[in-house]
């Protein structure tokens, strides 16, 4: 692995197609063994420091498709938040059922799980029909894990019978020193980024723009007003530099003063601080309150000059969706792609019916959609929103971080990279997106 690390620091990347793929490699995982370890314990008191381990793991079989990738960085995604406190379901359940798809599935399903789903690197060796990509190629990831074999996913990937998540449905993920992803996962690495930038966008920008801008979800057009839920975080904070790029109007949602701040500096004027204004959805487990959604959408009223919003960006669920429906104008969109604050969703229908909104489901992207939003990152029109970086072997205190939301963006994992800040190609364009990050912090 040190002549690997070594030849793609050094920028010796013509060499890489000769170096040795190891037989092992160092990788997060969690252990089938140890799905019973939280029974009991609420969700919020489960820690994945616990049961993510950093170790050593035997080195995939590479099949017809396919790529293996040295991996310089990665990032926390919240569905390795699930993964690492097994919930909903531990996912061993979906690595058996690869297995049984074929021998090369059957790979797949081992008492470990290899979690990640970023990661930006460089390709080691391809497998088989694989034509685009070359070792020595730097690379991101896009998360999404499809063989095409069937009729339904020829118009959109993400509705084929066999689609699934890399990382999380998959095994051999980003968060390690190698991966394991189709060729058809792969796209070229923003040439003005550093390796723990570039991971950090992946599975986020693509969610959101397949949820706000694709036809797929709310196709957003020029005038839109768009309620943004958590506007600063590694999810919204794309959806905030959609809807501004897309002629859109945001009203973001925050939790605090400062995120409140980020918000700004990216270019959003319509701001609320939820905590501020004190917002109570629920008066308790079963009940939510009408008088706050209307309250809620007065102040909305309140910043658009009179307007409700077109188009909802939901992910945090139970929490907040009934608010969001009601908020809503008539014809409006919900578009909901997670449920961080519970999965059972509870609204009042005849706001929805009677006032012939929309709720769309948005789950992650398509590759041309994941191909758009990257693109738009390698062009400098989208910045990736990394707030703290750490290294692999300190994986579970950043997932830890994520699960409580003690960040104010993404949050970077180091691989093989050794420090922040290598890998930039492109000093022009960085030198332009260090202005627009500096913009974004306020400096």
């Amino acid at each position: 692995m040190e002549k690997i690390r070594d030849a793609i620091l050094n920028d010796r990347l013509a060499d890489v197609a000769g170096l040795e793929v190891p037989e092992s490699y160092t990788a997060v995982t969690v252990h089938a063994d140890e799905t019973g370890m939280f029974d009991g314990l609420d969700t919020q008191d489960k820690d994945p420091r616990q049961s993510l381990h950093v170790e050593e793991v035997a080195t995939p079989e590479l099949g017809p498709g396919e790529a293996i990738v040295a991996v310089m960085a990665s990032a926390i995604n919240y569905n390795t938040v699930w993964t690492s406190i097994f919930e909903p379901l531990p996912t061993f359940g979906f690595l058996n059922k690869l297995g049984k798809t074929s021998p090369l599935g059957a790979r797949h399903d081992l008492p470990y799980h290899v979690v990640g789903s970023d990661l930006s690197g460089v390709v080691l060796r391809t497998g088989p029909g694989v034509h685009a990509w070359q070792p020595g190629d730097e690379v991101v990831a896009h998360c999404l894990d499809v063989q095409l074999e069937h009729a339904d996913g020829h118009n959109d990937t993400m509705l084929d019978p066999e689609q699934r998540i890399w990382g999380f449905e998959t095994n051999f993920g980003g968060l390690a020193h190698l991966a394991l992803v189709k060729s058809n996962q792969l796209m070229p690495k923003p040439k003005h980024l550093t390796w723990e930038e570039a991971a950090s966008p992946g599975l986020v920008n693509s969610t959101a723009y397949r949820q706000l801008v694709s036809r797929n979800g709310a196709d957003m057009k020029q005038g839109d007003v768009v309620l943004i839920w958590g506007a600063s975080g590694g999810l919204g904070s794309y959806a905030t530099q959609f809807a501004l790029n897309g002629g859109a109007t945001p009203v973001c949602v925050v939790s605090s003063p400062e995120k409140a701040e980020i918000c700004r500096s990216m270019g959003a004027e319509l701001i609320i601080d939820r905590n501020a204004e004190g917002y109570q959805f629920w008066k308790d487990e079963e009940n939510q309150d009408p008088k706050e959604w209307k309250r809620f959408g007065k102040k909305i009223r309140e910043l658009t000059g009179g307007e409700d919003v077109d188009i909802v960006f939901e992910h945090p669920g139970r929490e907040t969706f009934g608010a969001s429906v009601y908020a809503t104008r008539k014809g409006g969109t919900i578009v909901t792609c997670a449920s961080t604050s519970g999965y059972m969703h509870q609204y009042d229908n005849r706001y929805l019916w009677m006032n012939l909104k929309r709720i769309i489901g948005s789950h992650f992207a398509n590759y041309r959609e994941a191909w758009e939003a990257n693109r738009l990152i390698a062009k400098g029109k989208v910045h990736p929103t990394l707030s703290r970086v750490y290294p692999l072997d300190q994986v579970g205190q950043a997932a830890y971080d994520v699960q409580r939301n003690l960040h104010q963006g993404k949050v970077g994992v180091l691989a093989l990279a050794p420090e922040e800040g290598l890998g930039v190609r492109d000093q022009e364009l960085r030198a332009r997106h260090l202005n627009e990050i500096n913009r974004f912090r306020g400096v």
